[in-house]
């Protein structure tokens, strides 16, 4: 009887275990087919190619340079006796920056004070010798020639006082010069020589140097070749130039940030440097903080005319690689079509297109996603974060122009 419950049992366990795994098996199946079913086109951001009116933007090396540059130099004989500044410390124009031993100077100076007494002694008694020569004269107590030879001694008498007194203001000149003073305000620079030194009026190193840098000026260059075409461009109607103040110049420092204030475009040179095939350009801005220091490497955008009708697309549309510049453009059929395009220059974050496009198409944002030609995609219209994608990785950093 025991046997007979154990084997019914036994039985009923073996027959919800089959039915168990024929349960599972059918639930495997079921997501074996949802698996198989095919996923939908992904979904790929785009942004439709406009046309209008762009600047032109060029990036350039630069340099910044001081606005004036005075070299201080020992203008008498000497020893240098004290340092009268604090390197590196801004100065102002006439402040006192070295001291020179007077001494010698001074001496000069009393000397000189001496010869014109002496001058001017020798001229009074010419003077008089001459006036009573004259009375003398007139009554033939003398000759025509010793009152000649009279008036001609109270000339060179006078004429010696007159060098006295310029040889005494020379002296008192180089008892000035002892004192060293700074020929223009800025921020000087690192003595060349010290206490006890002894300096010469003629040698080529100077004491130290004064520069100027608020404002300061930023020198760099722009190739012959970009100057041509931008002239072509011009003279064919597909560009219009920047006047005055409508010219954009923009620093960029060596760590990439811009620099806050606009600079102003001085000149650009009328001719090109054989050396470079470059044409020299200087632009000036404030500089109240001193952040700018002269010898410093920045980059500049430079603006100076606008490309009429140009077609744009976002920075992140763009893809490059040993081919060149190509982007997707989605068709009609919502598949992708490569586009190889041509696209030297930014204009903020947008690239403008010189042939390729004509406006209107919609170019594919890939961000993240890898797109190839003929790939059925979902289009959906970028929102600006994702238009303003920098280039993807096979990008080869473009610039805006970027020279150096």
């Amino acid at each position: 009887m025991m046997f007979s419950v154990l084997s019914q049992g036994s039985r009923s366990f073996r027959w919800l275990f089959c039915v168990g795994v024929f349960g599972a098996l059918v639930a495997c199946s079921k997501h074996a087919d949802e698996a198989a079913k095919p996923a939908g086109p992904p979904e790929v951001e785009f942004a439709v190619a406009q046309r209008s009116d762009a600047p032109l933007v060029t990036e350039l090396p630069g340099r910044i340079e001081p606005y004036r540059t005075a070299e201080v130099r020992a203008r008498v004989d000497g020893i240098v006796l004290k340092r009268a500044y604090e390197e590196g410390q801004v100065v102002k124009a006439g402040q006192v920056l070295f001291r020179i031993d007077p001494a010698p100077l001074k001496a000069q100076v009393d000397a000189a004070q001496g010869a014109l007494a002496r001058a001017q002694a020798q001229a009074a008694i010419a003077r008089d010798k001459a006036a009573r020569y004259k009375g003398l004269a007139a009554t033939r107590a003398v000759s025509e020639l010793e009152y000649a030879e009279a008036q001609s001694t109270e000339r060179q008498a006078a004429a010696d006082v007159v060098s006295a007194r310029a040889a005494l203001e020379t002296a008192q000149l180089r008892l000035g010069y002892a004192t060293v003073t700074a020929p223009i305000g800025g921020r000087s620079r690192r003595a060349q020589v010290t206490e006890g030194a002894l300096v010469k009026e003629d040698a080529a190193t100077p004491l130290t140097t004064v520069e100027q840098i608020d404002p300061i000026y930023v020198d760099f260059a722009q190739p012959a070749a970009e100057v041509l075409a931008l002239q072509r461009a011009l003279k064919k109607g597909q560009a219009a130039a920047l006047t005055g103040q409508d010219i954009g110049v923009q620093v960029i420092l060596s760590d990439g940030v811009a620099y806050e204030r606009p600079a102003k475009l001085l000149f650009s040179d009328l001719a090109v440097d054989r050396a470079t095939d470059n044409v020299s350009m200087r632009a000036v801005l404030p500089n109240p903080d001193g952040l700018l220091l002269p010898g410093m490497y920045v980059r500049v955008k430079l603006s100076h005319a606008v490309q009429q009708g140009a077609v744009t697309i976002p920075k992140g549309a763009l893809q490059r690689d040993r081919h060149g510049a190509t982007v997707f453009v989605v068709k009609a059929d919502n598949t992708l079509a490569a586009q190889p395009v041509a696209a030297q220059t930014l204009a903020g974050d947008q690239w403008l297109v010189t042939s390729g496009l004509t406006g209107g198409e919609r170019v594919a944002i890939p961000g993240m996603q890898t797109l190839e030609a003929g790939m059925a995609v979902k289009p959906v219209p970028a929102t600006k974060h994702a238009s303003s994608v920098t280039d993807s990785a096979a990008d080869t950093k473009p610039t805006e122009r970027t020279k150096g």
